[in-house]
């Protein structure tokens, strides 16, 4: 996808693990640990097996969080 056509990731729906750690500043270990301790959660997109982080729902999950 050219530069020019790219959605600028805080305007994404979904992010993948490696997005979603340089978005919230979180390790993408620990990302996937969250997702494999979560893995129902409606935060969550399964495309197949790879998970995908619905960004502004695993914000407010987040905002819940003391630590991660």
């Amino acid at each position: 996808m050219s530069k020019e056509r790219e959605i600028p990731i805080w305007r994404k729906y979904v992010l993948s693990v490696e997005e979603a750690a340089v978005y919230f500043r979180i390790g993408a270990n620990k990302i996937r640990i969250l997702i494999n301790q979560n893995r129902n959660a409606e935060n969550l997109l399964w495309s197949g097996s790879r998970a995908l982080i619905k960004r502004v729902k695993f914000k407010h999950f987040s905002d819940q969080l003391d630590a991660v």
